[in-house]
């Protein structure tokens, strides 16, 4: 998976990523979050997606970090679950 960041501002950050379900999973995350704005875009099928992040309060590396480690424990608790049956 390939990331790059476009724009990097403490509260605003704009990301091209050429992963669909990885942004729409951060995207979700990040809006639980209670964050000012959080979307992707994405020109053609073909092409990467652009996400825009833009957070009031905390920094935007700080809310996405908050996001991955709560995407961890999901995935973490949905693992073991399985793991029973």
């Amino acid at each position: 998976m390939e990331v790059e960041i476009i724009n990097s501002e403490k509260n605003d950050f704009d990301i091209r990523i050429d992963n669909l379900t990885v942004a729409e999973i951060l995207r979700v995350y990040l809006n639980e979050q209670g964050i000012k704005f959080a979307a992707w875009r994405r020109e053609h099928y073909s092409k990467p997606i652009i996400f825009k992040i833009q957070t009031s309060g905390k920094t935007v590396k700080r809310a996405v970090s908050e996001a991955v480690a709560a995407i961890k424990k999901d995935s973490d608790a949905i693992i073991k679950g399985l793991k029973k049956k």
